[in-house]
Formats: structure tokens, C-alpha cells, sequence
């Protein structure tokens, strides 16, 4: 399911036919490793978001990344969507194309929908996301979703 999840993200439409998206599956050692990067962003608060989803990936048996690179889709002055006059303003002041994240959204919602068709559980959690990048699981990528899948009598992630 993992593996069909990534094949759904990587063929999802992308804006202007630019793909940025970046796809990988994490299970065991590294995925212990993801839940423990996870704690130690939150600083061992217990109370904090990032340590009870260390728990929900703790009980998953695999977890799917996708994320995206940083790019411009070159539409100059007819475009603006990000806030900016145009792709060179952008750049110049850090920003980022409205775009990437569209298509980081369009990949995520491909992907859980074959988890949702396989009956798989499941939850996009911005937090496994945030520790993948700050462990460079997915190299580059600056904006990083992630997926936790169970399969068990209740799903991990549905008590909250």
C-alpha cells in the first residue's frame, strides 16, 4: 500500500507539468528513529502534539513521506497567487510558489485515497513531516507531509 501510495503522489497532477514531489517509505530502525527525532523536537513535553504523534508512528507499521522542492513556475506578472508582483520577487524576498504547495496537497490527497481504497488507517501529520526534514530524509525538500498506516483493531490515530 505504501509503495502504491508514492506511485499516487508521483503521478498526481502538477502545475505547469513541473514535478517537484519527492516520495519515501520509512519503516523499522528509521522509523524509530523518525518517532525519536520527534520527541526531541518537542523537548519531551508530553503535552506537546509532536510526542503524541511519536506515539501514533511508534504504532505504525510504516510511515509514507511526501515533500516538495523549492521551484518557480515562471508565470511572471499574470500570476501572483504567492503575494508577490512576480517569480523574480519571489525569489529575491525567500518566498514560496503558492504552487509547490497546491501540488504537495493534490499528491497527499492522491496518496490517501489509495490508503482509503486498501482500508488502511491512516492520518497526514505535519509533525512527521517537520522531524523527516530536519533529518533530511528527503534531501532537499523544505516542506515535508507525513503519513502514518496501521493495520489493527482501532486505528492509533483516532483517539486524539
Amino acid at each position: 500500500t505504501a509503495v502504491r501510495m508514492c506511485a499516487a503522489a508521483r503521478t498526481a497532477p502538477k502545475a505547469k507539468g513541473t514535478d517537484m514531489i519527492v516520495t519515501a517509505v520509512v519503516t523499522g530502525e528509521d522509523k524509530d528513529r523518525l518517532a525519536a527525532e520527534m520527541r526531541r523536537m518537542c523537548g519531551g513535553d508530553e503535552k506537546h502534539f509532536f510526542f503524541r504523534d511519536a506515539g501514533n508512528v511508534d504504532k505504525s507499521g510504516a510511515v509514507v513521506l511526501i515533500g516538495t522542492l523549492d521551484s518557480r513556475r515562471g508565470l511572471g506578472k499574470m500570476c501572483g497567487l504567492c503575494g508577490f508582483a512576480d517569480c523574480g520577487e519571489n525569489e529575491r524576498a525567500g518566498g514560496v510558489c503558492s504552487f509547490d504547495m497546491i501540488d504537495l496537497g493534490i499528491a497527499v490527497g492522491s496518496a490517501v485515497s489509495v490508503a482509503a481504497d486498501m482500508r488502511i488507517d491512516n492520518r497526514v501529520m505535519f509533525s512527521v513531516g517537520k522531524a523527516a526534514q530536519s533529518m533530511k530524509l528527503l534531501g532537499e525538500c523544505t516542506r515535508i507531509m507525513g503519513i502514518p498506516l496501521s493495520v489493527s483493531g482501532k486505528s492509533p490515530m483516532f483517539d486524539r
